[in-house]
């Protein structure tokens, strides 16, 4: 009886015991299920979380994951430096405060995990995500906040060397500058790889690429720069120096160059430019055939038509634009006259007599004879006669040659003469200068009624004077 009493009374106690436990027990579990902190041996994303609040912890982690710095290289060299949050990257503090109670959430989803997480502890990973402000990452990130300053490309360029007349390929020169938006987008990818990562991560460097400067558009072995370097090396050095007298005009590349293009490759001369070149030569050069200004000894100025002023120069335009192009691509230098239809005795610039010539005047009955602007000789003389119809023909004529002795001839067979002279120097259909030894008096109105045939009849020594002192292809001028 006595045993028996004694094992109701363990049976008993231990239900007590039992209760006991049972009660504190579930007293223990609602204090832990009502707990707002992790449980020990907790752990989010590596980061010890025991008896943490969440808060306690999104200041943690916000703090981890924002700390890596952001450096951009250029050429080995810092050129910038941020941080993430000056970038516009910032934790989502919202998001992640939402995983974090999430996850002590979990903790105690029933009691079977509540007590699995009582005794073995959690291990956690959440995901940590990043806001991204555009405009402040566009106002970080871009060429002007990198501390070089910038330099343009320069393309390849064809350049001009005075002194050899040569062309010649300047080699480009690779500049810094680059588009923000490669810039940005450089720096985005490599930013968005580091602020998706599952841990914090350690200070990011990016190294700027050559590939991200803007390249020059021509290179120096540009094939087409080439071409037109050694098209243009073709005709460069050619200068034509047109020789008028003691006057000279030079054709060289600075007009040559605009005749010049391009057409498939190859150089062409524009020929109508050319034509309009040798069309101005001409009329600025040439002086037979029109209307000539002229100063006479007696101070007046006199014109002689164009129909009679047959002395002076012409270009011959077809010679002379055939032997200009060929000038032109021989490529060296040339002095010579212009291709000429008819030439006269000498020039200075526009200047066709240059100092040299006869003048008569038919009128006063005088006659002048200048050689280099000095006078040579002077003197009356007798023209041909008015009453009979054989008056001297009034004009510019070039000496045709010059004679002596010399037998003049004219007339028909009833009414034919013929005089001996010792100087005969003709100039128009023939008549010329001669002396007439059989005058004794020149000048006055003698050639009104007893003139010449149309000759210009000279005292002795002033046709002497004149034949051993002037040169075929001088001017002769007669006016009144």
């Amino acid at each position: 009886m006595k045993k028996v009493n004694i094992l109701k009374w363990i049976i008993v106690i231990c239900l007590v015991l039992l209760a006991g436990i049972a009660f504190l027990s579930g007293i223990y579990l609602k204090q832990q299920w009502d707990r707002t902190t992790y449980f020990e041996n907790t752990t989010i994303n590596g980061f010890d979380a025991s008896g943490k609040e969440p808060k306690e912890l999104l200041t943690e982690l916000t703090k981890a994951y924002s700390a890596p710095s952001v450096t951009v290289n250029e050429n080995g060299e810092e050129a910038m430096s941020a941080t993430l949050d000056q970038l516009g990257y910032e934790v989502d503090q919202s998001a992640l405060l939402e995983r974090l109670n999430q996850a002590l959430a979990m903790q105690k989803s029933s009691i079977p995990v509540l007590i699995g997480s009582l005794m073995n502890g959690n291990h956690f990973q959440v995901e940590v995500t990043f806001t991204f402000d555009e405009a402040v990452f566009n106002a970080a990130v871009n060429s002007a906040a990198l501390k070089n300053p910038r330099t343009a490309s320069v393309d390849a360029q064809m350049l001009y060397d005075e002194p050899t007349k040569t062309y010649y390929i300047q080699p480009e020169v690779n500049g810094n500058e680059m588009e923000d938006a490669d810039l940005q987008a450089l720096v985005k990818e490599q930013v968005d790889s580091l602020t998706s990562a599952e841990d914090p991560q350690e200070d990011l460097t990016i190294d700027i690429p050559d590939s991200i400067y803007i390249k020059p558009q021509v290179t120096g072995d540009d094939v087409e720069l080439n071409n037109i370097c050694n098209i243009y090396n073709h005709y460069s050095q050619a200068v034509i120096t047109y020789t008028f007298g003691d006057e000279t005009e030079v054709l060289d590349w600075n007009t040559i160059q605009n005749w010049l293009t391009i057409v498939d490759g190859n150089g062409v001369l524009d020929e109508n430019q050319i034509w309009e070149y040798v069309a101005r030569l001409a009329s600025k050069y040439n002086t037979i055939y029109h209307d000539r200004t002229f100063h006479t000894s007696l101070g007046t100025d006199v014109t002689i038509p164009g129909t009679e002023n047959e002395y002076g120069y012409l270009v011959d335009e077809q010679g002379e634009f055939d032997q200009l192009i060929a000038d032109i691509r021989s490529n060296t230098q040339v002095q010579r006259e212009p291709v000429y239809a008819y030439s006269g005795y000498r020039r200075s610039g526009v200047d066709d007599l240059a100092g040299t010539y006869v003048e008569v005047n038919l009128t006063t009955q005088h006659i002048w004879f200048y050689v280099d602007g000095q006078l040579i000789v002077e003197s009356d003389l007798v023209s041909g006669c008015v009453s009979k119809g054989t008056e001297t023909q009034t004009g510019a004529f070039p000496l045709a040659y010059k004679e002596s002795p010399s037998v003049l001839t004219g007339g028909d067979a009833a009414n034919g003469w013929r005089t001996e002279v010792t100087y005969w120097m003709p100039f128009f259909d023939g008549q010329g200068l001669h002396d007439a030894t059989w005058r004794s008096s020149f000048g006055g109105n003698i050639y009104v009624n007893n003139g010449s045939h149309g000759c210009v009849n000279l005292p002795y020594n002033t046709a002497d004077k004149i034949y051993n002192n002037i040169e075929a292809g001088v001017a002769i001028i007669l006016y009144k």
